[in-house]
């Protein structure tokens, strides 16, 4: 009777058992490492690491000198994401080091990098990999204008106006008018890196130095040009963000009132840490601003398949389906600035691609001259993984046969070969049929 009861359980628990492995699949794989300072900071920031782990992210919490440390094990990357929350680390534990760090980005992997005053090395030099410059230890962005009623005095406890987030609503969400509390270190961006993104500046009053010293030498970073928060998405779609503040993502900044110092300032009961921190989160995590190509089709207008080759100025429709991934799930992207360019070695043809149903489509006459061609769609906008496509194709001179036989403007080269010939035929017959008067003495 047991064996057959448990027979009986056997098919159950195997239909269980894809269920949960079907769930996991639809929550998105999230396995993502979480390295502290200390264990602390899982109590002092669980806000946010409880609305990942509601998202379905799978979190792994080790302090970051934890010796049984691994990211990538015989070439596989054991996680998809990496939360470096540890500031003042000098060594990581383990075998992670800075270049661990660095093949986990180039193979896709995404970071998100806090750090704060207490900077050590290891992250001023992921910093300088990824085109960011941290300010030295123990420097903090200071703002004598724009810093709240609770700062003790030294006006490091910044209140950033979130008129200087980066527009781009992918990543930093949609605009709430709140204010934002800062206190850490500040970055500058390299200025020859074209992926950096400048995603919270500080004000034109800001800088960064050591609050307790004498500014006796030009500050690392002055006015705008200070970065509070700054990201990067490298060119194959991998994305990292750096806060100079661990604080930004602590609970007690999420929950905090906030009211600038100048006297009439008005008081907010929340701060916009909150939101700007789930935000950030879900870009650099992929949840937000990911694209990718379908189905690519092309063919003569009339016809439903594509020719071996086309023939110079046929007209041509191309169409391809572009979607998004939302909440878990791909679902056409709403796009009007998307362009076509039909490129021999340049663009011969470029024309936006109108969407039509599901897809994007248009219509256009190829050009008069023939070779190999490939239209390609390259998408690239702020906030969005790139978009890129490609499709070959040959295009061929007419045919023999599809040349016009009795061309217009040829009509008086026709009439001068006929004329020709009917005057060759007079003059034949006036030639044989003329006699010749006999000579007489």
């Amino acid at each position: 009777g047991v064996a057959g009861g448990c027979h009986a359980d056997e098919p159950r628990a195997l239909v269980f058992l894809s269920l949960v492995s079907m769930l996991h699949c639809a929550l998105a794989d999230g396995k993502t490492l979480v390295l502290l300072d200390n264990l602390n900071i899982r109590d002092t920031h669980s806000i946010f690491f409880r609305s990942l782990a509601d998202r379905g992210f799978d979190l792994t919490f080790k302090t970051a000198d934890d010796p049984s440390l691994s990211l990538i094990k015989y070439g596989q990357f054991l996680y998809d994401h990496l939360i470096i929350f540890s500031p003042s680390v000098e060594d990581f534990g383990g075998n992670i080091n800075l270049e661990t760090i660095t093949s986990f980005i180039d193979g896709g992997g995404n970071v998100l990098v806090a750090a704060s005053s207490d900077i050590g090395d290891p992250l001023r030099e992921l910093g300088s990999e990824c085109g960011i410059e941290f300010d030295e230890e123990k420097t903090a962005v200071i703002d004598h204008h724009n810093y709240d009623v609770s700062d003790p005095g030294e006006h490091t406890l910044i209140v950033a106006d979130p008129e200087n987030l980066l527009k781009a609503p992918t990543i930093v969400g949609k605009p709430t008018n709140k204010p934002v509390l800062f206190k850490g270190v500040g970055m500058v961006a390299d200025p020859e890196n074209p992926l950096v993104l400048d995603i919270l500046t500080g004000s034109s009053t800001s800088y960064s130095f050591f609050p307790d010293r004498p500014i006796t030498q030009y500050p690392h970073a002055v006015g705008k040009n200070t970065l509070l928060i700054a990201g990067l998405q490298a060119r194959n779609n991998a994305r990292v963000v750096f806060s100079g503040s661990l604080d930004f993502f602590s609970d007690a900044f999420f929950n905090s009132g906030v009211q600038k110092a100048t006297p009439g300032s008005q008081r907010h009961e929340r701060t916009g840490n909150m939101e700007l921190a789930e935000a950030l989160a879900r870009w650099v995590f992929k949840e937000a601003g990911v694209l990718r190509v379908g189905a690519v089709a092309h063919h003569r207008v009339g016809e439903a398949d594509p020719p071996a080759a086309y023939t110079i100025t046929d007209l041509v429709e191309y169409s391809v389906v572009i979607e998004m991934l939302l909440e878990g799930r791909w679902v056409p992207f709403d796009g009007d600035d998307i362009q076509l360019e039909f490129v021999r070695i340049d663009p011969f043809v470029r024309t936006y691609l109108k969407k039509n149903g599901g897809k994007y489509s248009v219509q256009f006459k190829l050009p008069d001259v023939y070779g190999v061609f490939q239209f390609k769609v390259d998408y690239n906008r702020l906030g969005y993984t790139h978009l890129y496509s490609s499709t070959q194709v040959s295009v061929r001179p007419l045919q023999h046969t599809q040349y016009e036989r009795f061309i217009a403007s040829a009509y008086p080269y026709y009439a001068s070969v006929f004329s020709m010939m009917a005057g060759l035929f007079l003059f034949s017959i006036v030639f044989l049929h003329m006699k010749e008067k006999e000579k007489t003495d």
